[in-house]
């Protein structure tokens, strides 16, 4: 479908005031503009309770904060939420008020997590970090709640980092993984896609800008084979836990989740994916000037309800 009236007025309006992508302004610059997309999140949703806490990390303790409901689901699962921002922007403020619509909209616990950024901590660091914080959140659970599901999600990079803790999950033996939910992730460190061509550039995320993304995360390009940088290489998909994959119409990176989803139904994977029609990258933080953003919250309540009921 064409793109939404409202992203196509952002978008005019971008390119109006000069709006430059990553990697065309210093590093710094691009961590600070992050901060300006709270300007697009409207009015933050009311949960029962937000909690500051810090989780041991590798190096040294990682802040999480944890949103409660204001009504819990009935399976009380826990989502473990790593946020976007090419490996190398975002924060907990920046993603307060999605991690609120997202616990709302699916009853959820959300673990929102500030892990160390690239490209002062570059690959492997903010997997271990991931990793780190799944692992205690999953040995809290196991003491109060053993029955409660939990949840590795995320966006874009962030998307990138929870499908490969769900692989390590599996392949150490645990911690029990119930559902992967990923919204428009990477998945591979490579710039051939359709989506990539299509979009390379006049969408607000570039071809260009995941490049430097890339660039920031990796010490050697040779890294980008590894299946823990890039899930969609991963040798063997069977056993991965249910997914929900959301992509956006309009995104470079539509294709890099499309195919991710490919490769987990070929193994056996039951896997919920949207296409969500007429969005770009980013929509996520776009519920104050988007209202067809507001899609991806509710289709991760209808797709975190078919996997975990085994639907």
């Amino acid at each position: 479908m064409p793109l939404d009236p409202q992203v196509a007025a952002l978008l005019e309006k971008m390119n109006a005031v000069g709006a430059a992508p990553i990697g065309s302004i210093p590093m710094e610059q691009a961590r600070a503009g992050a901060v300006g997309l709270i300007s697009w999140q409207g009015l933050a949703p009311e949960v029962a309770q937000v909690q500051e806490m810090t989780i041991p990390g590798p190096m040294s303790d990682l802040p999480v904060r944890v949103y409660t409901p204001v009504a819990s689901s009935a399976d009380g699962a826990t989502i473990v939420y790593f946020h976007g921002g090419g490996w190398f922007r975002g924060t907990l403020e920046v993603y307060d008020t999605p991690c609120r619509y997202l616990a709302n909209a699916t009853g959820c616990t959300v673990v929102s997590v500030d892990y160390r950024l690239a490209p002062e901590n570059k690959f492997p660091a903010p997997l271990e970090d991931a990793w780190a914080v799944t692992c205690a959140t999953a040995e809290r659970l196991a003491a109060v709640s053993p029955q409660q599901p939990l949840i590795v999600a995320g966006d874009s990079s962030g998307g990138n980092l929870a499908a490969a803790v769900a692989r390590r999950a599996r392949d150490a033996g645990g911690p029990e993984i119930a559902a992967q939910f990923l919204i428009y992730p990477v998945t591979n460190y490579a710039f051939d896609t359709p989506s990539y061509a299509e979009f390379a550039e006049g969408y607000s995320l570039t071809r260009a800008s995941m490049e430097t993304c890339w660039g920031y995360y990796l010490s050697d390009p040779a890294e980008g084979a590894s299946p823990d940088a890039s899930p969609l290489r991963a040798a063997d998909f069977t056993g991965l836990p249910p997914a929900v994959i959301l992509t956006c119409e309009y995104d470079p990176l539509r294709d890099d989740g499309e195919q991710y989803a490919a490769k987990l139904q070929a193994a056996g994977v039951p896997v919920h994916h949207m296409r969500l029609p007429g969005l770009i990258h980013g929509a996520l933080q776009m519920t104050g000037i988007v209202e067809a953003s507001k899609s991806i919250f509710e289709e991760a309540g209808v797709g975190l309800r078919e996997v975990l009921d085994g639907k």
